[in-house]
């Protein structure tokens, strides 16, 4: 495990929807397609300028890179791209063909990088599948969420299961082999059935990774308004963890092994980009609220899209703060990241621990703690939020 690479990678933001699901908190815009054209000229002008402009057009050191990537002996090579939302693919093809262009022409991509698009199946139409596999795209994540029609009703889900499978035969016959699908679980009104039937869904579908998430009541949403008005629509926390179980089950009888609390891969088909993260990698940001982490520095960009756009058209950085967590900040990420992992987390880049804390985890059978590795074991991985708040 010492080998274990911790990734460069960069995550390009697309904020548009055609509307905003009930329990989403993420930047997402809906009723602003206006905006489009402007944002991805932005977008990929931020992109080009970040990098010293196409890569055929460079006649010498890019400026840019200096200060804020630092100077290096080595060179910067990035691992993977990570195109997020929103729905990226809720832009016409042609504009997302331009972003993917300006990333593969701006920014030093290793030859095998990984380049994955986020999209919801009723978004990929064959022009669409065609586009990413044309502009270089590797992996894509679809939001199938549910089977259930009931289930996605509940999340203000607009796709119906069928436009699930139509999706996934499009982007296969446009040659991109390694797809994702996202699940949301413990939604009330689902019932064990119906998940399991869900779970039966994907595996024979055939997809290389799924993530599955216990749905979270996040503030300010239209889903926590209706938990408010009708506290029967609270998830249970009973429930997801049963859910969870049968989540782990069914993926790892079909081939697919958890190498995270809410993700299963085929071997060799992890999401290198979510590993970026995870093992404390570092990435670029790109994009109207995009995050990224460099060298120390972490910063976000600009909220509003428009906003993003004209500080971007007058050659301003568009950006939205920035800090530099200290010592102590960057252990307990590693720390709250790094359990998620079924691999775990050095142990010493998330000393000092308490040792009789970890020692009455370990006799408890919920971590284990060897080869200079922690991690939480099986019995744990339900709890892995409240052994990080122990162990931190």
């Amino acid at each position: 495990m010492e080998g274990l690479e911790r990734g460069r990678g960069v995550y390009v933001h697309i904020p548009f929807c055609l509307r905003r699901c009930d329990y989403c908190d993420f930047t997402t815009f809906a009723d602003r397609d206006e905006d489009i054209p402007a944002y991805v000229d932005a977008l990929v002008a931020h992109i080009e300028r970040f990098g010293g402009g196409p890569v055929s057009a460079r006649s010498g050191p890019n400026p840019h890179l200096g200060g804020f990537w630092h100077d290096r002996d080595d060179d910067v090579a990035l691992d993977s791209v990570f195109i997020g939302g929103g729905t990226p693919t809720y832009l016409p093809p042609a504009d997302l063909s331009r972003v993917l262009a300006a990333v593969a022409e701006a920014l030093p991509l290793d030859a095998d990088a990984e380049i994955t698009v986020e999209a919801n199946p009723e978004t990929i139409s064959a022009e669409m599948a065609q586009a990413l596999a044309a502009g270089g795209v590797t992996r894509v994540s679809l939001g199938a969420q549910s089977f259930d029609d009931r289930v996605l009703t509940t999340l203000g889900r607009w796709h119906d299961p069928a436009s699930v499978e139509t999706a996934t035969g499009r982007l296969t016959e446009a040659g991109i082999s390694r797809l994702s699908l996202d699940l949301i679980y413990g939604t009330p009104g689902e019932s064990d059935g119906s998940w399991q039937r869900s779970l039966q869904r994907v595996v024979d579908l055939g997809v290389t990774h799924v993530s599955a998430y216990a749905l979270t009541v996040e503030p300010n949403t239209p889903y926590a308004s209706r938990v408010r008005r009708q506290p029967a629509l609270e998830p249970d926390e009973d429930v997801q963890a049963a859910r969870m179980q049968m989540a782990e089950e069914t993926l790892s009888t079909a081939g697919l092994s958890r190498y995270e609390v809410s993700n299963w891969a085929v071997p060799g088909h992890e999401s290198r980009h979510n590993l970026t993260y995870w093992r404390g990698g570092e990435w670029l940001a790109f994009g109207s609220g995009a995050h990224g982490s460099w060298q120390g520095r972490r910063y976000w960009l600009v909220r509003d899209p428009s906003r993003y756009a004209r500080l971007v058209g007058a050659g301003a950085e568009p950006l939205g703060g920035e800090e530099w967590p200290d010592a102590d900040q960057v252990r307990l990420e590693r720390l709250m990241m790094g359990l998620r992992l079924v691999e775990g987390v050095p142990r010493a880049a998330v000393e000092p621990l308490d040792s009789t804390v970890l020692g009455t985890l370990i006799e408890r059978g919920l971590v284990r703690a060897d080869h200079g590795w922690v991690a939480v074991t099986p019995t744990g991985r339900p709890l892995t939020d409240r052994i990080v708040r122990q162990l931190a």
